[in-house]
């Protein structure tokens, strides 16, 4: 984890949000800002700064996202669509520096 990372310190709890999932390897909050009616973030737990910074390591982990992310879109009741994003890097618009998925609906 990152000392300096909002995210980082949001997994750790010393920043609050409206969690919607946890368990060992993500946590899952709703956007301070949404751009929809329904504006999640899916994080991996471990500090990862972007798509950019993948490795062939991080496979495993990013399959699981991967398929995580209906499965909270469902427990969302988004029965008739969702939209995911995924911002990398300052060039596209990524303002926090720790991977995240955006699933937005409505």
């Amino acid at each position: 984890m990152s000392d300096n990372c909002i995210f980082c310190k949001i997994v750790k709890g010393e920043i609050p949000s409206k969690k919607v999932y946890e368990d060992e390897l993500f946590m899952a909050f709703y956007d301070l800002y949404p751009k929809a009616k329904t504006h999640v973030l899916v994080i991996p737990k471990q500090h990862i700064e972007s798509l950019a910074h993948l490795s062939s390591q991080d496979a495993e982990l990013m399959g699981k996202l991967t398929t995580l992310l209906p499965k909270l879109a469902k427990e969302l009741g988004l029965h008739d669509g969702f939209r995911t994003i995924v911002n990398t890097g300052a060039g596209g618009g990524q303002e926090v520096p720790h991977l995240h998925y955006h699933i937005l609906a409505g």
